[in-house]
């Protein structure tokens, strides 16, 4: 088994995401609300996870991830690689923004339309705010500052209705780019609690 402390390539990465996707696309080829359908949802998810005020262990978070069904898989080698992919990207991520905070950005899609690059922020939010409620009574237990930290995150998730888009396009810019800062604040803001316990 590889190193779980070493990060995903890019290679790995998308042969994580294709394998989300299809777990989730039905018979019909439509992508179902269940399970997590993206590695960018699941970034997100992972990110909420090592920064929350209490440790969510994997057999907590994995029915999130699968939803109602887990995958069939193929043979254990499948399990195991895809299990691994998932534990190094944890680990990474958790390491990353315990040593170095400053580093931890957000791995948002970017889709291009008319020739124009631009930055999906929705999925890795939706995954945020899956990790959160896996944990809900302690996150809300961190109050007011909290809840502030948090706004930047839910106004492009289901939970308000995807409001950050509603905003003019500068405000929406401002918000989205309040998103990676927020989710740093939101880990120092539980690393400190942790310490201060």
């Amino acid at each position: 088994m590889n190193n779980l402390l070493e990060p995903l390539t890019e290679d790995e990465l998308a042969e994580l995401d294709h394998f989300l996707l299809d777990h989730v696309v039905d018979e019909d080829g439509d992508v179902g609300d269940d399970g997590v359908a993206s590695v960018f949802e699941l970034d997100g998810l992972f990110t909420a996870l090592v920064s929350g005020p209490t440790l969510v262990k994997p057999e907590q978070w994995m029915p999130e991830v699968w939803g109602e069904t887990e995958p069939e898989w193929d043979s254990e080698d499948q399990f195991d690689r895809v299990v691994a992919l998932m534990m190094r990207h944890l680990n990474t991520m958790a390491a990353t923004l315990q040593e170095a905070p400053e580093e931890f950005d957000p791995l948002f899609m970017q889709d291009e339309e008319d020739g124009e690059e631009f930055v999906v922020v929705d999925d890795w939010c939706e995954g945020y705010v899956k990790g959160v409620k896996l944990a809900m009574a302690q996150w809300r237990a961190g109050g007011n500052e909290v809840e502030r930290l948090l706004n930047p995150i839910r106004a492009f998730t289901s939970v308000t209705q995807w409001r950050g888009h509603e905003l003019s396009e500068a405000e929406t810019d401002k918000l989205s780019d309040a998103i990676a800062p927020s989710a740093r604040g939101l880990y120092a803001f539980w690393a400190g609690q942790r310490q201060a316990g």
